[in-house]
């Protein structure tokens, strides 16, 4: 199958941008969106995904041509994205979307020059295989951020781009004509099975690190074995495809539905039933045991299938051969499917924000998946599978170049997924410690950009012991599946908790810490707006237990009194408590008040005036975030760095904390 090499790496790399523009697609109009709290008319980018209709006419008539065109568009967008600003990322990638879907309905009439007759099917199931080897490895790469997207690595795009020209020269792509007895039959229900597949493998697979968040599982485990699986499937696709062939379709069929129970019961394992009323008990959620994972296990081990059916699909398609004008139904329904899926996976999270609508969806996390999984499983259910081809051939031969390939890209993947190594501390006679909160806006400044680099930079300036991030649930696909508490937690060197699973739909509080965590749970309290969680965590310096509590409340003023009262009931007994976040409370207020008359406000315990000698003013409406501590600690130089200089939206606040006198 030497002649397969380049339409597979065509495939590849075209699976590759969409995920990469289509995710920024929706993480720039998300975080536009995000410094209003509201959704406007920037949501209409999405109707981007509708635009590849547009060149549909012309298909049959200048394949060759329209496929130059739209790949000229894709290389100079997608080599662009990561070195625009958020406001213009919208048209760049939206822009993008359309060409790299137009160019992947052109590829459905290509084949290797000299080919014939077509095994698209085949060669693009390989290719999307190999595109999530590429997309994990990438991930991997710069410890949960998409490198590739990333203005240091920028030039992967460009270099890509330029392969994805190349290997286009190595293609033909002037349609077969087809008899008129093989044109009946239509193709939207195959059509729509691609975006489904498409949608899945961009929600979830492409970027392990969203199940590790999802599960609080082992991430290099994750990672390893999603590459592993993806990339084993491109070798076996390619050098035993006719192994493939044998599996009937009932067995294809229950494949399909244990994968669909097996991902659905991954996220409702880690479900949590938050309490309904103000008087209800908080909600304590220690981390996973053994038996929460076995779904996890299992969907892992059989998620392959999505590959499988997209060569059923594909397949469906080139034994109908339809004309171009019969694709504008599936690409319609697909893309009308594909945009629902991405606002009811958002308003999973932001269900407090786009009523009457976004409230039906409060913990309904699961749903998303359940649809795009059990979709393609009724799709199956309902495909007919022809036998193969006579005249095709599917006898596989072994080539050198895609065991180099795919053993380098697995081989880098597993060794940027290993655990780094932790920051080491000197213990002894250690008297004090330093301890920060800075709610991160998932890693966004005051205009939109994301500041990600900025903020590492303010934080090794503290060097906290302790450091507390709100809003970092960017592991989703509204901030395009990047991990920026692995990537803190990893260029830092410190432990970490995340807290809140992604599948709760808090905006995520972290602890990270120069010391090992101990104890780690989170905490929901009864809420009407967001899910109010609360991370908790204890270490333990110089034979001192310290427990950690990271905050970020919010809500009407009855659910934010909850909060308080539970904060303070849970610990009581602890004897040294630091609880820090984003309270958003002002220190008028009744729920500050409460907490006020147990423990000790950092900056009011050094300042009263609440105006620092070097002029900073904290009072009034200016502060949110606090440190609070028990009264058996001292403070010495609290700081806030205020906006823009703290690289997010909140001013950042950081203090020294001792338990003897200085």
């Amino acid at each position: 199958m030497k002649k397969s090499f380049p339409i597979v790496l065509v495939f590849a790399i075209v699976f590759l941008f969409f995920i990469q523009v289509a995710g920024t697609l929706v993480e720039s109009i998300y975080i536009l969106d995000l410094m209003n709290s509201n959704l406007d008319e920037k949501a209409l980018g999405v109707l981007f995904f509708f635009t590849p209709i547009l060149l549909i006419p012309l298909y049959k008539k200048f394949p060759r041509g329209l496929a130059w065109v739209t790949f000229a568009v894709l290389f100079l967008l997608r080599g662009m994205l990561p070195y625009l600003k958020t406001a213009n990322q919208v048209p760049a990638a939206g822009l993008g979307t359309f060409a790299v879907l137009s160019l992947f309905f052109l590829l459905l009439g290509a084949k290797p020059k000299g080919e014939t007759p077509s095994q698209n099917g085949l060669w693009a199931s390989a290719g999307l295989a190999l595109a999530v080897g590429l997309s994990v490895f990438l991930r991997a790469l710069d410890y949960g951020l998409e490198y590739s997207l990333t203005r240091a690595g920028g030039w992967v795009g460009w270099g890509l781009g330029l392969c994805l020209g190349w290997l286009l020269m190595q293609l033909d792509f002037e349609s077969e004509s087809a008899p008129a007895e093989k044109r009946s039959g239509g193709v939207t229900p195959a059509i729509l099975g691609l975006f489904l597949i498409l949608t899945l493998v961009w929600f979830a697979f492409s970027a392990p690190a969203v199940i590790a968040r999802w599960t609080e599982g082992n991430y290099t485990l994750i990672v390893v074995t999603i590459s592993l699986l993806a990339l084993a499937w491109v070798l076996l696709s390619l050098n035993r495809p006719q192994l493939f062939e044998r599996i009937s379709r009932s067995v294809l069929l229950l494949w399909n539905l244990i994968f669909t129970l097996s991902l659905t019961a991954t996220i409702l394992a880690h479900r949590v039933s938050f309490p309904p009323t103000p008087d209800s008990a908080p909600v304590v959620v220690p981390s996973p045991g053994w038996v929460a994972q076995i779904p996890l296990v299992l969907m892992l081990l059989l998620f392959p299938v999505i590959f499988l059916d997209l060569r059923l699909f594909l397949d469906q398609i080139r034994q109908v051969t339809p004309t171009p004008r019969t694709l504008i139904p599936g690409i319609l329904l697909g893309s009308t499917v594909l945009i629902l899926l991405i606002f009811a996976h958002i308003f999973t999270n932001v269900w407090g924000y786009v009523k009457p609508v976004s409230p039906l969806f409060r913990n309904m996390f699961w749903l998303p998946y359940f649809l795009m999984a059990g979709g393609i499983t009724l799709l199956v259910w309902r495909a007919k599978r022809d036998e193969p081809d006579s005249k095709q051939s599917t006898v596989g031969t072994f080539h050198w170049a895609w065991a180099f390939l795919v053993g380098a890209i697995f081989l880098g993947t597993a060794i940027r997924a290993l655990p780094v190594k932790r920051i080491q501390v000197d213990v002894p006679k250690r008297s004090s410690l330093v301890v920060m909160t800075f709610n991160t806006q998932q890693s966004n400044d005051d205009f939109g950009e994301r500041s990600f680099d900025e903020q590492l930079a303010l934080i090794r300036r503290a060097s906290p012991d302790i450091l507390a991030l709100q809003e970092s649930d960017s592991t989703r696909i509204s901030l395009n599946n990047n991990d920026y508490v692995r990537y803190f937690a990893d260029k830092l060197g410190y432990y970490s908790y995340f807290g809140p699973k992604t599948v709760t739909g808090t905006y995520g509080t972290a602890i990270l810490s120069k010391y090992p965590l101990l104890n780690t749970r989170t905490v929901f309290t009864y809420s009407d707006k967001d899910e109010i969680g609360t991370a908790e965590a204890e270490i333990e310096v110089n034979g001192q237990r310290f427990t950690i509590y990271n905050v970020h409340p919010d809500g009407s003023d009855t659910a934010m009194l909850v909060f308080a009262n539970r904060l303070l009931e849970r610990s009581k007994d602890k004897p040294y408590v630091i609880a820090m976040g984003d309270y958003n409370l002002r220190d008028y207020e009744e729920a500050y008040k409460l907490i006020n008359s147990v423990y000790t406000n950092a900056w009011v315990s050094v300042y009263p005036s609440k105006i620092s000698t070097d002029g900073v003013d904290m009072s009034g409406e200016n502060r949110i975030d606090h440190i609070f501590i028990s009264p058996a600690l001292g403070v010495r130089n609290p700081v806030y760095v205020l906006v823009p200089e703290s690289a997010t939206d909140h001013a950042v606040h950081w203090a020294e904390i001792y338990w003897e006198n200085p």
